[in-house]
C-alpha cells in the first residue's frame, strides 16, 4: 500500500490522476475514507482548491437518510451508522459519474447545520476530468459499497493521530449544537464504534495518508 505523509505528495497523486484523465478523456473518480473526523471533507474541499477547475466533489454524506426516516426505522441514536446510508443511491451516483454521458450530473450535500440531505445541491458537468468523493464506507464489503468501489480508480485511507481525530470531532459536534458532555459521549461511543467498523477494511484501500 502506498504511503503519503506530506500535503505535497497527496496533491501531486490527485493531479497525476487529474492528468491522466484529461490526457485520456476519460474521466478519473478518486475516493477518500477514513473514520468520523479524519479530516476528509477538509482534504477533498483543499484538493478541489489547489487543483482547480478540473475537479470536483461528490460526497457521500448526501446519502444520509433523513431524520424522519431514521426515527421511523428508530435509528435516529446511531445516525452515522453503515445502515442509514442509502449505499444503492450513492453507487447509482458513482456509475453515472463514472459513465460521464449525461450533460450534467446533480449530487446530494449534507448540511451540518441543519442536519439533514439536501438534494440535487452539487453540479458536476460532463467532462470535468477528476471528480473526488468522500465518506466513511467506500470500503466495505457489502454489495452496494461494492458496485461504487468498483467505478472508483483509487480510494486512499485517511489516518491522523487517534487523539488528534477525537478532539476534531468533538469540536465538530460542539459546533453544531451540542453540548461539550454530549459532543464527548456521541464521539467516543456511536462515532467509535463506526471508527472501529471503518477500520477493519483498511487494507482495502490503494494508499494511506497520516497527515498530522
Amino acid at each position: 500500500m502506498q504511503q503519503m505523509s506530506t500535503w505535497h505528495e497527496i496533491v501531486e497523486a490527485a493531479r497525476d490522476l487529474m492528468d491522466r484523465a484529461s490526457e485520456t478523456g476519460r474521466r478519473a473518480l478518486l475516493g477518500l475514507t477514513g473514520a468520523p473526523g479524519a479530516g476528509k471533507s477538509t482534504i477533498a474541499e483543499r484538493l478541489a482548491a489547489e487543483l482547480g477547475e478540473g475537479c470536483m466533489l461528490a460526497p457521500m454524506d448526501g446519502f444520509h437518510l433523513a431524520n424522519r426516516v431514521l426515527l421511523d426505522l428508530g435509528a435516529r441514536d446511531r445516525k452515522g451508522a453503515e445502515d442509514t446510508f442509502d449505499a444503492a443511491g450513492y453507487a447509482a451516483l458513482i456509475e453515472r459519474l463514472r459513465a460521464d454521458t449525461d450533460e450534467v450530473v446533480y449530487a446530494p450535500e449534507f448540511r451540518r447545520d441543519l442536519e439533514e440531505p439536501i438534494g440535487s445541491a452539487l453540479g458536476i458537468p460532463r467532462g470535468v476530468p477528476l471528480v473526488i468523493t468522500e465518506g466513511n464506507y467506500l470500503l466495505v464489503q457489502t454489495p452496494a459499497w461494492q458496485r461504487a468501489r468498483a467505478c472508483l480508480d483509487a480510494v486512499w485511507y485517511i489516518e491522523p493521530p487517534q487523539e488528534l481525530r477525537h478532539s476534531r470531532l468533538i469540536a465538530r459536534h460542539v459546533a453544531f449544537g451540542k453540548s461539550a458532555e454530549s459532543a464527548r459521549e456521541w464521539s467516543l461511543g456511536s462515532d467509535e464504534r463506526n471508527a472501529e467498523f471503518i477500520a477493519s477494511f483498511k487494507p482495502h484501500a490503494d494508499a494511506l495518508i497520516t497527515l498530522g
